[in-house]
């Protein structure tokens, strides 16, 4: 059962079908390519916004569904639903819709940008699944995009793999967003809402009993995924809904460790737990939940396979531990993992040397500098700390010329920018960048003093 239609399943271009209406020229002001995807009440096109200069996603209900009064009433409804979000979710593992209309002299639709690549249902199977390492990755990422959506009053009710984005290299997803938010449960919106939505497969007791739900339920949704991703088959399966549901209520799914080789103990507990009957069993929150699953990227659990390079999730989780960043929200934080130059630095090796010009700043995440001026040793550094960020924060290029040497004492992980690529940040992460850098320009002023024996004083 499904009171929602099925998602597309994929971006990719459609074939064609004789049975369908003729491919649009245009919907609003957007020029139409092509046909991406279509499901029981909506058609997906790719299209071309003149206005940004880039490719979109429209998402537009069927001409059939809305002849029906009463399907047309429910399709407006979960219309109006996804419609209220638009230009009101910025993360980067969510679909952002730039822009909805609902004009009565059209079909509706929505503006999406578009995510090239394809849904997790290619991964569903058993012929076709992911190493766990990335499974988790997939997790950890699907939890941080749930948990910022749960911080907006927003639960997706509809969280599967076809409304899981996928971009691919290879074999490997490298990157994923959460898609079709026509099911949302939105805590601020004024509207009456449509309850006992969702896809059968994937829906927790509650939200099938038509209970109050809370991000418990969207838990119980991304654990079964997970399940279906790791065993190559849904926590419950029947041929007819109502045995489905009758397992929802009373069955528990097989052992994870029966279903596939290899999978440790702390990934099946997790992905158990998120399937507990009673919400109260479950993991508490979306908090909860990611940093079980960014545990077991650091500790590294299961093989690695060709996923030899530092995960997303554990840079995240690197950065989340450092004092620079505390003050930075998850999508700012989640922007630098993405922007940021990740460099590695042997001992001995010099970051800097006096008399050079700087065009680049280090945060160091795990290791040690010494600096050095004149041959003598000023001041050891280590993770959480910044170097050379005069390179952004001085206001002459006189000042960008490096009055000191700054050697690596231990082996060192670091995150560089310039003043170019810090330009390309969002306006919220450059503003958290400039408080973080305030912090440690007072800090070091206050050592300074303190060394001085002026501890009241700051001249």
């Amino acid at each position: 059962m499904s009171a929602r239609p099925p998602a597309p399943e994929s971006p990719s271009p459609a074939p064609p079908d004789a049975s369908s209406e003729p491919l649009p020229q245009r919907i609003g002001k957007y020029p139409v390519k092509a046909k991406i995807g279509e499901g029981a009440t909506s058609e997906v096109f790719l299209a071309h916004d003149p206005f940004r200069g880039e490719d979109v996603a429209i998402k537009r209900v069927r001409r059939s569904t809305m002849v029906d009064a009463r399907e047309a009433h429910l399709q407006r409804r979960f219309f109006a639903a996804e419609a209220a979000l638009a230009g009101q979710l910025h993360h980067p593992n969510v679909v952002q819709i730039r822009d909805a209309v609902s004009d009565d002299e059209e079909l509706p639709y929505l503006v999406m940008e578009y995510v090239p690549g394809v849904t997790l249902r290619r991964f569903c199977r058993a012929d076709a699944l992911l190493p766990l390492a990335q499974v988790i990755e997939v997790g950890f990422k699907c939890a941080m995009a749930l948990n910022y959506c749960w911080r907006q009053g927003l639960i997706h009710r509809d969280v599967k793999p076809a409304n899981v984005l996928a971009m691919i290299d290879g074999d490997r997803i490298v990157d994923l967003k959460i898609s079709d938010f026509g099911s949302v449960f939105n805590s601020g919106a004024d509207i009456t809402q449509v309850h006992r939505v969702g896809s059968l497969a994937y829906m927790s007791p509650e939200q099938l009993d038509g209970d109050t739900v809370d991000c418990r339920a969207d838990i119980y949704s991304l654990s079964a995924v997970l399940y279906h991703l790791i065993a190559g088959r849904p926590p419950f399966d029947a041929t007819e809904q109502r045995a489905i549901m009758y397992q929802i209520f009373n069955a528990t799914p097989p052992r994870l460790a029966a279903l596939r080789e290899g999978v440790p103990p702390a990934l099946a507990d997790l992905v158990e737990r998120g399937l507990a009957k009673d919400r109260e069993s479950r993991p508490a929150n979306w908090d909860e939940f990611a940093q079980a699953l960014s545990q077991m990227a650091s500790a590294r659990l299961v093989p690695r396979g060709d996923l030899q390079s530092v995960l997303d999730s554990e840079r995240f989780t690197l950065l989340r531990a450092q004092e620079f960043f505390a003050r930075f929200g998850d999508v700012e934080l989640w922007e630098v993992v993405h922007r940021a130059k990740w460099e590695r630095h042997t001992f001995g090796q010099a970051l800097y040397r006096k008399g050079e010009d700087g065009n680049t700043f280090h945060i160091i995440t795990q290791g040690k500098v010494e600096v050095f001026r004149d041959g003598q040793l000023v001041a050891r550094l280590g993770a959480g700390t910044s170097v050379g960020e005069m390179a952004y924060l001085a206001p002459n290029p006189e000042l960008r010329t490096h009055s000191a040497d700054v050697l690596v004492a231990e082996p060192t992980t670091t995150v560089s920018f310039t003043p170019e690529t810090l330009a390309q940040l969002s306006i919220t992460t450059m503003s958290a960048f400039d408080k973080a850098f305030i912090g440690v320009l007072v800090r070091r002023l206050h050592a300074a003093h303190e060394a001085l024996a002026h501890p009241r004083r700051i001249m």
